[in-house]
């Protein structure tokens, strides 16, 4: 049975979006995500590994127009947060852009958003638990332990405490983002007091002439700029996670709009302030990529144990980013199973309502990623963060489509928009989309890693070709079973 006609089943029975049949994979979630929670993972979204550790490499190879790629990215990112946040409106669920591509794309769309998101995170997954090693060695008491037996034992913590229930990885993200907002504003000051002061930040004084005495904005000219832009949708990834967390939230109508508009001013304050700061206290090329640019600053300003506490903060995010990647893989390959598109196992929960199937499967993953630690522990994090980024730029252009594919039906008369929408409307969709592949087009222009993660692209398609024939009958009885109970 096709997936139109399950559609179109669904479009007799309902008489307005809030009587919509939920997805499948919905059934059985606890509500006890509160205000607070995904107001909280919205910041913790926006503010991760990608800025905490990605940045350092970033300033080194593209200097002080890093803050202009994290502004225009930045801008994008909110349109796709945005168009999520009406369709969230429209109808939450906890399988997020997953189930709506499955009612605007069909279950082929449905089973490439959802693999592609599994790609992102598990392998985000992989970048968090090297970034988690890469900051335990900056203490010596751990430097002599191998980067891959710490990236496992972070695994092992956090798969313990997202495995206990949905209400514990609230809380724990919420005082995760606590604390990453409290440092990155505490730092900020104490980079508004450096330049005030003109105090000397490692043997240099601080101020514009860090940046004109060394290439200016552009010290190695506009492509170093454009190489990064993939790093830097990789460090909005997790803004997506709000769409997912509304599926367990009680009141979405209310936490979702104000979770996404504030993203905007979060973008400009935390991201591009911070690296503007970042720009004017130091040369780019001080900074590392092995090295967090925050804990850089810090452990040269003369104040003893600013880098360790600072390092400590880092590694909180990393930890925030790893949890919050288990938690939305598990949810979303549940409403894949639930369609049958996902193996079976990755539908079960536990008593305390957690999808412990999909979790695990992400954490297998992982797994895999403390082999790449051990066999190349010095190019592990940017390996991973480029196949990651194939993985959120697919989702984010599926996430536009759908939203493109929304309101053309809601001005066919077939649906109703809700009152929080996506500002210009086709336009924004299209240029949204058209700028994410242009970014993933560009990364041919890096012989290093980008091109041979392009060329990534067609095994990718062909293990989701061959997926797709493995699974497609288990998928039509699914949707047959679908339709027989929408229709009953």
């Amino acid at each position: 049975m096709s997936k139109d006609a399950v559609n179109t089943a669904v479009a007799v029975r309902r008489t307005d979006a809030a009587s919509m049949p939920a997805d499948a994979g919905d059934a059985g979630y606890s509500k006890d995500l509160k205000a607070r929670h995904v107001n909280m993972i919205a910041i913790g979204g926006a503010i991760g590994t990608g800025l905490f550790l990605g940045a350092g490499g970033r300033l080194h190879n593209a200097g002080p127009a890093l803050a202009i790629a994290y502004l225009v990215c930045g801008i994008f990112a909110f349109f796709v947060v945005r168009a999520l946040g009406e369709l969230v409106l429209y109808r939450p669920s906890s399988g997020s852009f997953v189930s709506y591509a499955r009612e605007f794309l069909g279950e082929k769309g449905a089973y490439v958003a959802g693999w592609m998101y599994f790609l992102n995170w598990s392998t985000t997954g992989i970048a968090d638990i090297t970034a988690i090693a890469l900051y335990t060695h900056y203490w010596s008491l751990f430097t002599d332990i191998p980067q891959w037996a710490l990236a496992l034992a972070a695994l092992a913590v956090v798969l313990a405490v997202n495995l206990i229930s949905v209400k514990i990885f609230g809380e724990m993200e919420f005082w995760f983002a606590i604390i990453k907002v409290a440092t990155l504003v505490a730092f900020m000051f104490v980079g508004i007091f450096l330049l005030a002061t003109q105090h000397k930040v490692g043997g240099q004084t601080p101020g514009l002439d860090v940046i004109t005495d060394n290439g200016g904005v552009f010290p190695h000219g506009l492509m170093p700029v454009v190489l990064v832009m993939q790093g830097v949708i990789f460090a909005y990834a997790a803004l997506e996670l709000v769409g997912v967390a509304a599926g367990e939230t009680a009141e979405p109508e209310k936490v979702v709009p104000r979770a996404v508009n504030s993203i905007m001013w979060r973008v400009g304050l935390f991201y591009v302030g911070s690296v503007v700061l970042l720009a004017l206290l130091l040369p780019g090329s001080v900074y590392s990529a092995d090295e967090s640019p925050f804990v850089t600053v810090l452990s040269k300003i003369g104040v003893e144990g600013a880098g360790d506490v600072m390092n400590l903060v880092v590694l909180t995010a990393a930890m925030s980013s790893l949890n919050s990647g288990l938690y939305s893989t598990g949810r979303i390959l549940r409403s894949m199973a639930m369609a049958g598109s996902a193996p079976k196992f990755t539908a079960r929960m536990n008593r305390s309502q957690v999808p412990y199937g999909g979790i695990l499967l992400t954490c297998a993953v992982c797994v895999l990623g403390v082999g790449l630690n051990y066999l190349m522990p010095g190019q592990a994090f940017e390996i991973v963060l480029n196949v990651a980024s194939l993985g959120i730029i697919s989702t984010w252009v599926i996430i536009m489509i759908c939203h493109l594919i929304f309101v053309r039906r809601a001005k066919a008369g077939l649906l109703a928009r809700p009152g929080f929408r996506l500002p210009g409307s086709p336009v924004t969709e299209i240029v949204t989309i058209a700028f994410l592949l242009s970014v993933l087009a560009l990364m041919w222009n890096d012989p290093e890693v980008g091109r041979k993660t392009l060329l990534l692209i067609p095994v990718i398609a062909l293990m989701l070709v061959g997926g797709w024939f493995a699974i497609r009958r288990r998928v039509a009885k699914a949707e047959d079973r679908e339709l027989t109970e929408l229709t009953k």
